[in-house]
C-alpha cells in the first residue's frame, strides 16, 4: 500500500535540502519497500546537491543505508518482510560488457533507476531517487537489486556503512591499490571513506600508514584507525612523506578528497614503481596536469577507483568476518548521530573538514 513518510528533497541543484512529506508508491513487481535505519551522509550527496555530479531532479539524496523490509512486490525472492537489508546504490545489471568481463562495479546501467520517478510531494511533484535508493527518508522503495542481505551479526545502524564508505575504502585498497604485507601506505583525506581506508590499510597489513588531512583534529581519529603518522596538508606534504618513507615515498598513495591539489601531492608522494589510486570524486574544472618525462622516470601507476573496485554480494561476507573478529570497526567511524534535519549541517561540516561519518539515525 502507498504511504507519507518524511525526506530530505533536493528542488533543484543549489538549492538548500527541504525536509516535508513524500508520497511512496505501493511496493510494485520487482520492488522492495524498507524502512530505513539509518543513513550515512557521504561527501557524494554533498557533489550531488551543488551539481559536481548530476543527477535528474528534484531528488530524494542519499545512498548508503540500511534498514529492514517492509513489502515485497511480485518476484521478489532473496529478501521477505522482516529482513534486515543494506542498500546497494550500484546494482550492476549483469548483461552489459563489464558486467561480462567481470568488473560490475563499471556497470554501465547502474544508475539508470536514478532517472525514474519513484516518489512525488505531497503536493503532486515527481521526485527521482538521487543514486537509485533515496535513503534520506524514513522510508524507501528499490529495485529489488538494491538490497542485500546484512550479514549476521552486524548491527543494523552500523551497517549502513556497509553501502558506501566501507565497500568503497576496503575495496581502494584490498582492490584497486592491492596493498601488500609490509607496504607503506600514505591516506589523504580522513572522513568516512578515508578512515575505512586506513583500517582496511592496517587489515592488509600495511607496514606505515600515514594519514593526511586539513584538520588537526583529526588525529585522534586517523590514529585510532591505524595510522602510525599524521601530517597536516601542506606544501611540503610529499616531501615530509618522503622523509618519513626513508627518502623513497609511499609504496601506495590513496586519494580520498577529489582535488586536483591533493591528487597531484599523492602522484607526488609516491615512491618510484609506486601505485596511487583517487577514490575523491572531483569536479570537471579540477585539472590534473603530469610532463611525460616524470610519467616515464617514476614508473608509477595512477588508477582511478569506483566504488572501490567492489561487488557487493562478494564481498559484503568478508567485511562481514572481518567485523565479527573485531578488525574492523564500524562504530568508531560515526563522529555524530543526526535526524533528517541534521543533514545541512553535515554538509556543512564534511565543507570544513570537520569530523568522519555523520549517521543518520531513524
Amino acid at each position: 500500500m502507498a504511504a507519507r513518510v518524511r525526506a530530505a528533497v533536493l528542488s533543484a541543484v543549489g538549492a538548500p535540502l527541504e525536509i516535508t512529506d513524500i508520497d511512496l508508491p505501493a511496493t510494485g513487481p520487482g520492488q522492495v519497500r524498507v524502512r530505513l535505519a539509518a543513513a550515512g551522509v557521504c561527501h557524494s550527496d554533498l557533489s550531488l546537491s551543488n551539481g559536481t555530479m548530476r543527477v535528474p531532479v528534484p531528488a530524494v539524496l542519499g545512498h548508503e543505508g540500511a534498514g529492514t523490509v517492509v513489502s515485497v512486490g511480485e518476484g521478489v525472492t532473496h529478501v521477505a518482510p522482516g529482513d534486515p537489508v543494506v542498500l546497494n546504490w550500484a546494482p550492476s545489471c549483469g548483461t552489459c560488457h563489464h558486467c561480462g568481463i567481470g568488473e560490475v562495479w563499471l556497470c554501465a546501467n547502474a544508475l539508470s533507476g536514478a532517472g525514474h520517478v519513484y516518489a512525488r510531494t505531497a503536493d503532486g511533484t515527481d521526485l527521482h531517487p538521487g543514486l537509485n535508493v533515496a535513503a534520506f527518508a524514513e522510508e524507501t522503495v528499490v529495485a529489488a537489486n538494491c538490497v542485500l542481505p546484512v550479514p549476521d551479526g552486524i548491527p543494523l545502524t552500523d551497517a549502513a556503512l556497509l553501502g558506501c564508505a566501507i565497500l568503497t575504502g576496503y575495496g581502494a585498497v584490498h582492490h584497486s591499490a592491492r596493498v601488500r604485507e609490509g607496504e607503506s601506505v600514505a591516506v589523504f583525506g580522513v572522513g568516512g571513506v578515508g578512515l575505512a581506508v586506513l583500517q582496511s590499510a592496517r587489515i592488509a597489513g600495511a607496514g606505515q600508514i600515514v594519514a593526511v588531512d586539513v584538520s588537526p583534529e583529526k588525529e585522534e581519529l586517523a590514529r585510532a584507525a591505524g595510522a602510525t603518522d599524521f601530517l597536516i596538508a601542506s606544501e611540503t606534504t610529499a616531501r615530509e612523506i618522503r622523509k618519513l618513507t626513508g627518502g623513497q615515498g609511499a609504496d601506495v598513495a590513496i586519494e580520498c578528497v577529489g582535488r586536483a591539489v591533493t591528487i597531484r601531492t599523492a602522484w607526488d608522494s609516491t615512491r618510484r614503481g609506486g601505485r596511487t589510486t583517487v577514490v575523491g570524486i572531483g569536479g570537471k574544472d579540477q585539472q590534473v596536469t603530469f610532463n611525460a618525462l616524470e610519467i616515464f622516470h617514476f614508473g608509477r601507476t595512477l588508477s582511478g577507483c569506483v566504488y572501490g573496485n567492489s561487488d557487493p554480494a562478494r564481498d559484503l561476507p568478508v567485511l562481514a568476518e572481518h567485523i565479527r573478529a573485531g578488525r574492523l570497526d564500524l562504530g568508531s567511524m560515526v563522529t555524530e548521530k543526526i535526524g533528517l534535519d541534521g543533514i545541512p549541517a553535515a554538509f556543512d561540516n564534511m565543507l570544513a573538514g570537520k569530523g568522519g561519518r555523520a549517521l543518520v539515525v531513524f
